[in-house]
């Protein structure tokens, strides 16, 4: 994610910008079910958890089973605010589960079936809690269906801001960090769980439905157009979206891969178009410093609303606002967005205290971009950051930062300093060769702080906890990295 448009006028930083969370509430509302469980009596069965353990945010995600693929097909009508939608989960248990919830927010359930068989449901808060006609064996595979409606809301928070499903002008934007998709299907809202989705999206005719992943077709009828994206890949539920509206449209391929681009027409053609039309460019260049490409399809989306002022690195189609080509072309904010492909996206999150994984190596590859662009050189950038960063960057440990500096500029800003203390103990060679088998053998998978600390060890020969304490943990500014 990069900075909001406001912040980077201020500090020529590209940080994220602030989206919301979503919590289990007190209040039950009951739904209509049918039979509890009958497990066997050989076995004990269980509910699943309300969350996945995250420190940072203890609701989000559910436990107890492991999510292989989301089918969500929903049917939105901006001129009454009205999302209708059936979403297929297709998982696995990893206990006996008497019961197990999903994530979802605001809207009204209407059926829950599991493996066909109608489901009891009841809401608490933003959790559904899913008690199926029989209980679910560790090691089976199960099929839920949830049908619900509703008008679909952002997710208010103090500390972080509001994310997810924005009504607009000509349609809608669901959208966020660290979560979203809970405002428009149901779903397991941790990164630690990735699947593959497929998204069906239906809007009136005359609008686009942008979504992850490869473009698979349309259909119209009846003054309605579905719109059909598949992201193959395993994806984190914040990593999903879907914008809606009037959009310029640009298609092509590039190395066998579909490249869709959606500019919106509230925008005269112009930096925008140039700037996302570079997409193809930015990302084979990076692919030279991280290995292959990770993702089926290339793409980026631009909107232009208020609420909306940052960039997301939504998988293989990263959403822009506006706001950052009002300068004229911006390809530094499209090379970080384009490197969370790698890192963030394919190589996610296992817990959210370790985002400086994801901002600092996206962070850096923008230095690397600059340079290679011509402009000044990573160490330069280096140099310009380590003299002149606030206090609160130093006061701030990156791979510890607190819910409240999740997206701060220490996260961004020291932890691609930290990137570049190591290339610089470690020497060019061991380096690359750390990020191209960090991008390899996590692919499509998740990844920790002390993970990537003992690979940089295994490959660099060297012992490191001390630069990796001092860069990410400690409070005061660190020496200046040197060549060991």
């Amino acid at each position: 994610m990069a900075l909001p448009r406001r912040v980077l006028l201020v500090t020529g930083l590209l940080v994220s910008g602030a989206l919301g969370v979503s919590g289990c509430g007190s209040s039950a509302e009951s739904e209509a079910g049918s039979a509890a469980p009958s497990p066997s009596s050989s076995r004990q069965f269980k509910p699943g958890g309300a969350g996945v353990g995250d420190d940072y945010f203890p609701t989000y995600g559910n436990g107890g089973y492991d999510v292989g693929r989301y089918t969500v097909r929903v049917r939105y009508d901006p001129a009454t605010d009205r999302l209708t939608g059936t979403t297929t989960v297709q998982a696995a248990a990893t206990a006996n589960l008497s019961a197990f919830n999903l994530d979802l927010a605001g809207l009204k359930v209407r059926e829950v079936t599991v493996d066909g068989a109608p489901a009891r449901h009841l809401r608490k808060g933003d959790e559904l809690v899913v008690t199926p006609a029989r209980g679910l064996i560790a090691g089976n595979g199960f099929v839920a269906e949830i049908s619900y409606d509703g008008e679909p809301a952002a997710l208010p928070n103090e500390t972080l801001g509001a994310g997810g499903f924005l009504h607009t002008s000509d349609g809608a934007i669901a959208l966020g960090q660290p979560e979203s998709a809970s405002t428009w299907f149901p779903v397991n809202d941790h990164p630690s769980d990735k699947a593959a989705y497929d998204f069906e999206i239906t809007v009136p005719a005359g609008l686009t439905a942008v979504s992850n992943g490869v473009p698979v077709g349309r259909t119209s009828a009846d003054g309605w157009t579905t719109w059909k994206w598949a992201e193959r890949n395993p994806m984190a539920s914040y990593l999903s979206m879907v914008v809606i509206g009037k959009f310029r449209l640009t298609r092509g391929e590039h190395k066998g891969r579909p490249v869709f681009h959606a500019v919106t027409t509230k925008l005269s053609e112009g930096a925008a178009d140039r700037s996302i039309a570079k997409t193809v460019k930015v990302a084979d260049y990076l692919e030279r410093l991280f290995g292959p490409y990770p993702f089926e399809s290339y793409g980026a989306v631009v909107v232009s609303d208020d609420r909306i002022r940052y960039a997301l690195e939504t998988q293989s189609r990263p959403v822009y606002a506006a706001s950052f080509f009002r300068q004229g072309e911006n390809t530094g904010v499209v090379a970080h967005e384009l490197a969370h492909q790698w890192f963030g996206n394919s190589v996610a999150l296992t817990r959210w205290q370790d985002i400086w994984l994801n901002e600092g190596l996206a962070t850096y590859a923008e230095w690397l971009w600059t340079e290679h662009d011509g402009g000044r050189t990573a160490a330069q950038t280096f140099d310009a950051r380590y003299a002149g960063a606030a206090s609160r960057v130093w006061r701030t440990p990156p791979g510890k930062p607190g819910v409240e500096n999740l997206f701060g500029e220490s996260v961004y800003q020291r932890g691609a300093m930290t990137v570049h203390a190591l290339r610089v103990t470690v020497g060019d060679k061991a380096f690359f060769e750390i990020l191209k088998t960090w991008a390899a053998e996590k692919r499509h998978g998740n990844g920790t702080t002390a993970q990537f600390v003992a690979l940089a060890e295994r490959i660099s020969g060297e012992r490191l906890d001390d630069l990796f304490d001092d860069w990410l943990y400690g409070t005061e500014r660190p020496a200046r990295p040197e060549r060991r």
